[in-house]
C-alpha cells in the first residue's frame, strides 16, 4: 500500500512524496490531492512512534529516534505493541461475531493491515467502520485505507478525542453510522495520551452516553508494569512528542469502564484477553492492560 507521503528515507520510485506542486491547495485533509503544508519533522508523533515500534515505514527520523529512546530502556517494546495490535484483532473479531457492524475507531493511527475494517469485514463484509485521529497526516495516510471502501461504509474523520462531541456530532460519523443501533467505540493505546487533567474518565463516559443498549466500548492503555523507573525512562521517548505518556494502574484503567459490564476476564494484560491459544508464558512483560466493556 502506498501513502500519501512516506518518510524521507522511505521514499523512492514509484512511492509518493509530498507533492511541492499540490502543498497547501484548500484546507480540507480529506480532499482528493491534499497533502499536509506544513510537516514538523522536528517533533514527533504518536502514531509515527507506534508505526516505527511495529516495524512500519511511515515515520521520520525523529519517530524513529524516539522509538529508539523507548527500546533502549524497554526492549521489549516492540512485542508490546505487537500484542496491543494483536488484543485490537481480537477485541474486534470478538464483537463482530457477537453480532455488532458498526465500528468507531478513535485514535486510529496509521492504519495497516489486521485494522479495523479488516477484521470486521472478514466476519461481517458490509460492516461499518469510521476511523478517527486527530493528525491530518495519518488522514493522508487513511486515505488510501478508504479509496477501496465503500464511502457508505467507511468514513475518515479529523478530530481529537479530547472534545469527544465533535466525534460524536460529526456529520460523516453519522452518514456511517446508525446510533439507533450497537456500536463497538475502540481508543486502543490512545487514553495513555490524555493527562489527568484532561480527564480521560470523562471523555470515556461521554462517548458511552452517546451508545445505544447492546453498544460496546474497547480500551487498552500503559502500564508502568511495576517497574516505575524503567517505564519513566521510557516514556521520555515522548517527550519531544506531539503528546505525553502518561500511565494508569489496573485500578485506574478499570474505572473507565464504569457503567459498563466488563466481558470477562475483565481487564487484563492484553496478552490474556482471550487468547487465540495458550497465552505466552511471559504476559507480565507486556505493559499493556485491556479490556472491553458492554452497554445494556
Amino acid at each position: 500500500m502506498t501513502f500519501g507521503y512516506a518518510g524521507p528515507h522511505d521514499r523512492g520510485e514509484g512511492e509518493a512524496g509530498v507533492d511541492e506542486s499540490t502543498a497547501g491547495l484548500g484546507d480540507d485533509p480529506l480532499a482528493p490531492g491534499w497533502v499536509p503544508p506544513e510537516i514538523d519533522t522536528t517533533k514527533a508523533h504518536p502514531a509515527r512512534i507506534y508505526d516505527c515500534l511495529l516495524g512500519g515505514k511511515d515515520h521520520f527520523d525523529v519517530d524513529r529516534q524516539a522509538a529508539e529512546v523507548v527500546i533502549k530502556a524497554l526492549p521489549g517494546a516492540r512485542d508490546m505493541v505487537r500484542e496491543n495490535r494483536a488484543f485490537l484483532g481480537r477485541a474486534v473479531r470478538h464483537l463482530a461475531e457477537s453480532g455488532i457492524t458498526q465500528f468507531l475507531d478513535v485514535g486510529t493511527g496509521i492504519p495497516g493491515p489486521g485494522n479495523t475494517g479488516d477484521v470486521a469485514r472478514a466476519v461481517h463484509p458490509d460492516a461499518r467502520v469510521v476511523y478517527v485521529d486527530y493528525d491530518p497526516v495519518v488522514a493522508v495516510h487513511s486515505r488510501a485505507l478508504l479509496a477501496g471502501a465503500d464511502p457508505a461504509l467507511t468514513a475518515i474523520v479529523v478530530a481529537d478525542v479530547r472534545d469527544p462531541l465533535s466525534i460524536l456530532h460529526h456529520p460523516a460519523v453519522h452518514e456511517v453510522l446508525d446510533f439507533d443501533q450497537p456500536i463497538a467505540v475502540l481508543m486502543v493505546a490512545l487514553l495513555h495520551f490524555i493527562k489527568p487533567e484532561e480527564d480521560a474518565h470523562g471523555i470515556v463516559t461521554t462517548f458511552r452516553t452517546a451508545l445505544p443498549p447492546g453498544s460496546a466500548v474497547v480500551i487498552s492503555h500503559g502500564t508502568d508494569g511495576g517497574d516505575p523507573e524503567t517505564s519513566a525512562e521510557a516514556r521520555k521517548g515522548w517527550d519531544n512528542a506531539t503528546s505525553q505518556f502518561t500511565v494508569r494502574d489496573r485500578t485506574d484503567i478499570t474505572a473507565l469502564f464504569d457503567g459498563l459490564d466488563l466481558i470477562p476476564p475483565g481487564v487484563v494484560n492484553v496478552p490474556l484477553w482471550r487468547p487465540d491459544g495458550p497465552a505466552r508464558e511471559d504476559w507480565a512483560a507486556i505493559w499493556f492492560d485491556g479490556g472491553v466493556g458492554l452497554k445494556r
